[in-house]
């Protein structure tokens, strides 16, 4: 299938509007309709409901496999451009907000000096905007964080020809207010937290779609919702009462409130670096700093 056309089909969806859509590509209305028949054409198949506008069953099976398809065309051509224009006096760094900590900062500071002159930049993202920003070369580097049993893995989604290395691993904490009942406890299990209010935060802290995960239950269910990569801002929230979130214990420990180790599951919060297969210069220098 064209690629472009199924760009089009997927903007249609995320803006549920074909003007919208024709506005964030650049195309006319028509030119969008032309792009959406001719690709239900070619799969014999109607994929988008016009009024209100919405995927078909079919529509709703493709855009499960659409996204991950752009985006790996997009790899592949910012593959290619790494071979031919190496960056060597500019450096991108994405981070996800807990992953950039103390020893990270340390080695940017290090590379700067040794590496003269760098143009560095450092962009602060969720998780698995960081993971696109490497893949379509937007960013030399990346830097992902999560909750994982000790020595294992992150698990990630298949990122194609890049290398993954552990950068870092800590213990997991929960961040209570103050005078929560088990702000004053050496240790705490998730599994006894199940029912209690959690702030839904998947960009700053562990996603609890990942607790849910790792306890094996379906609570964790969220009291409200922070969006965006803030961490003093979902910190303030947390010590106000609003609800529980799950951090790295240093980390947790400077944001004000009661950062309480966990105990069991036995889990850490891991820190990722993810690069292209051929990254070079700055960034192969950086990626030996962080990991080494």
């Amino acid at each position: 299938m064209d690629p472009h056309l199924l760009r089009t089909f997927v903007a249609v969806l995320d803006h549920r509007s074909f003007s919208a859509a024709a506005s964030a590509l650049g195309y006319t209305q028509s030119a969008v309709s032309q792009h959406i028949a001719a690709l239900e054409a070619d799969l014999g198949a109607r994929l988008v409901e016009r009024r209100p506008v919405a995927p078909t069953p079919a529509g709703a099976r493709l855009m499960e496999h659409a996204p991950a398809v752009l985006l790996r065309l997009d790899a592949a051509r910012a593959d290619l451009a790494r071979l031919h224009h190496p960056h060597t006096t500019r450096l991108t760094l994405a981070c996800s907000p807990a992953a950039l900590g103390p020893a990270v900062a340390q080695a940017l500071a290090h590379l700067h000096v040794t590496a003269h002159p760098l143009e560095l930049e450092v962009r602060m993202l969720g998780r698995e905007a960081v993971l696109e920003d490497v893949l379509t070369g937007r960013a030399d580097l990346g830097l992902v964080d999560g909750a994982a049993a000790p020595s294992d893995p992150l698990p990630l989604p298949d990122l194609g020809p890049t290398t993954t290395l552990a950068a870092a691993e800590e213990p997991l904490a929960v961040l209570f207010p103050r005078d929560h009942p088990l702000a004053r406890r050496r240790s705490v299990r998730l599994t006894d937290l199940t029912q209690a209010q959690w702030i839904d935060a998947p960009d700053t802290a562990i996603p609890l779609d990942r607790l849910r995960a790792v306890c094996r239950t379906d609570g964790f269910r969220p009291r409200i919702r922070h969006r965006g990569t803030d961490l003093h801002g979902l910190a303030a929230l947390a010590t106000a009462g609003l609800g529980l979130a799950a951090l790295p214990l240093p980390l947790a420990a400077t944001l004000g409130g009661a950062a309480v180790p966990v105990e069991e599951p036995r889990l850490v919060h891991r820190t990722e670096l993810v690069h292209p297969t051929n990254a070079a210069g700055p960034a192969r220098q950086l990626a030996d700093l962080i990991t080494g």
